[in-house]
């Protein structure tokens, strides 16, 4: 009898650098993932509404069909059939504040590695996914194929994927609110840099397409804990002007005002029934995706 090899150590970024090949890069993450006994962790992404049916103790409250209530003042479930498989639309912002890393790792290049591995996993669980890359207007677009040469065709795209200087996420998301005909599956990877109103807006419109939504916040450890000392000077990525200041004299006043963004985009997406995980960088990617499958499998 062989014996089960048991994963000793999960990958941190630095390490899958090393690798090289995004095509590697993926293969060696997801068959690092800790997902227990769910074989397809993704399945249930892509379904199609059946028909409601009154509410009862227990049922999951992301069901609830508010527009019904609003008119009844009754609770409602809306009742889904999955389908046999699912596309899956993975967005990446690849503008110039993605480039920023304090190791040496930057928050485009840790998108790259989720979004390869991920591409790898849903291939291989029988699905089909597709590439948008954008900044202020989306730059390239490979359509979702089932097709195991889709993965490679990913890699490529995000090997060649350099950051451009501005970013415009709503945009972006209306575009794909209007493009996507089948309900499906849409995760967005971006340091979320943008207008939260109008960022709100173009994920309401995806899930009003119908539409399974996630949002990838990636930030770097740098910018979640602020832990620069001295004299330093700022410069901004995307246009904005660059200051000079020390920053124990504004790190309680930043923390502050990120711990406010952070939770106005998690409550907004929480209201919308989109999926949000805020991504520390100097966590380690299989661990990331792990904790997100398990989630979803467990419905939570």
């Amino acid at each position: 009898m062989r014996p089960t090899r048991e994963r000793s150590k999960f990958l941190d970024a630095e390490t899958l650098q090393k690798i090289g090949s995004l095509d590697l890069i993926a293969r060696e993450v997801v068959e690092g993932l800790r997902v227990g006994v769910h074989k397809s962790p993704l399945h249930g992404f892509s379904t199609e509404f059946v028909h409601h049916r009154q509410y009862a103790p227990g049922d999951n409250l992301r069901h609830i069909d508010w527009r019904v209530y609003g008119r009844t003042q009754r609770y409602y479930v809306k009742l889904y059939e999955a389908e046999t498989n699912f596309d899956a639309n993975l967005l990446l912002d690849a503008s110039s504040s993605m480039r920023y890393g304090s190791g040496s790792v930057s928050k485009l290049e840790y998108a790259k590695y989720m979004i390869a591995s991920l591409a790898y996993l849903i291939v291989h669980q029988h699905d089909s996914v597709g590439l948008g890359v954008f900044d202020s207007k989306l730059r390239r677009y490979l359509p979702p194929s089932g097709s195991p040469s889709i993965v490679h065709d990913i890699a490529h795209e995000l090997e060649i994927t350099q950051p451009e200087p501005r970013t415009d996420i709503a945009d972006l998301l209306h575009q794909f609110a209007l493009r996507l005909k089948r309900r499906g599956l849409v995760m967005l990877f971006s340091d979320l840099f943008d207008d939260i109103d109008k960022l709100v807006q173009g994920l309401e419109h995806l899930r009003f397409g119908g539409h399974n939504v996630a949002v990838f916040h990636i930030l770097d450890p740098a910018e979640l804990t602020f832990p620069f000392s001295g004299t330093c000077k700022f410069k901004g990525l995307e246009g904005v002007t660059e200051l000079l200041t020390e920053p124990r004299r504004v790190q309680e006043a930043y923390l502050a005002e990120l711990k406010k963004m952070i939770d106005r985009i998690r409550n907004a997406c929480e209201r919308a029934h989109v999926d949000y995980v805020l991504v520390d960088t100097s966590r380690p990617v299989d661990e990331v995706l792990s904790a997100y499958l398990i989630s979803r499998s467990r419905g939570v």
